[in-house]
């Protein structure tokens, strides 16, 4: 059968655009390029910049992976996942290490990823500036002009009154020393993984008409004082109940049943793998 890579939503033209779009994005680390989202089966918001990104870069070559919050099967990663592959007739996988691009939503898959492969993240707000000004153009020159004490004032403002920075996903970074970044909802304990990362990330913001990018070992900080570091969640003594992992993210889950509260892993492609492996 024919590979339809044109089949029923974005014609060539259109995914030459957000090629070039994104490599405008890989060009200028960081910077939100704008470009024309195509309208798509499903409501914005819900991962049209991520879907985009994916029709236009996938190949017959490509081995695709989609995952929501870590889980291969939820269901907005199982309908995306049936939607490229009916489009495109690619191979699919839940182990990350067999995919060449994953397109994901809040979580970066637990094993590092090698330079041959392609993190696609949906996004639902990319401008790490706007709940401090609500204005677009006005954000655009505090980007041009580095201006970004408004950001810092907000954590200090945090840490004076919680002792704690409590902002937990979609933690602000700084990108090669000039571009304040969204990572999109992802737990700070995910923006580690983006610093002088091997592989490509594509981020992609349908709704707000937005891709922005990180090439390969690009430097990515998250935003800290010298005296207040930057702290990840902390799971010290606690392990995920199915693999038994403890250097990973975990999901805590509560049994309806016994009213218990257990531990798993977030990325489920990556429990399963290890519960093959022991």
């Amino acid at each position: 059968m024919a590979v339809k890579y044109n089949y029923g939503f974005l014609d060539e033209d259109s995914k030459k655009e957000i090629r070039r779009s994104a490599l405008k994005a890989l060009a200028i680390p960081g910077y939100q390029v704008p470009f024309a989202s195509r309208e798509l089966p499903i409501g914005r918001g819900w991962g049209t910049g991520g879907l985009q990104l994916t029709l236009a870069l996938i190949g017959k070559e490509d081995t695709l992976k989609v995952i929501d919050q870590g889980y291969d099967e939820s269901v907005n990663a199982i309908n995306l996942k049936k939607l490229i592959s009916k489009c495109t007739d690619v191979k699919t996988t839940t182990d990350s290490e067999k995919a060449t691009l994953i397109q994901t939503r809040h979580r970066v898959p637990e094993i590092p990823m090698r330079n041959d492969q392609i993190l696609i993240l949906q996004v639902p707000i990319p401008e790490p500036l706007r709940e401090i000004e609500g204005s677009e153009s006005e954000t655009k020159k505090l980007h041009a002009d580095t201006e970004y004490s408004g950001a810092w004032l907000s954590l200090y403002e945090d840490i004076v009154n919680f002792d704690e920075v409590t902002q937990g996903a979609d933690y602000p970074t700084l990108v090669n020393d000039r571009y304040m970044m969204s990572p999109s909802p992802i737990p700070r304990y995910d923006n580690n993984k983006l610093n002088m990362s091997e592989a490509t990330y594509l981020f992609g913001a349908g709704r707000e008409k937005k891709i922005y990018a990180l090439p390969p070992y690009t430097k990515v900080v998250s935003l800290a004082f010298e005296d207040f570091p930057f702290e990840v969640e902390d799971f010290k003594g606690k392990s995920c109940k199915i693999c038994g992992a403890t250097d990973v993210f975990l999901d805590e889950v509560f049994n309806q049943d016994t009213g218990d509260i257990f531990y798993q892993c977030s990325d489920t492609g990556y429990c399963e793998k290890r519960r093959e492996e022991v």
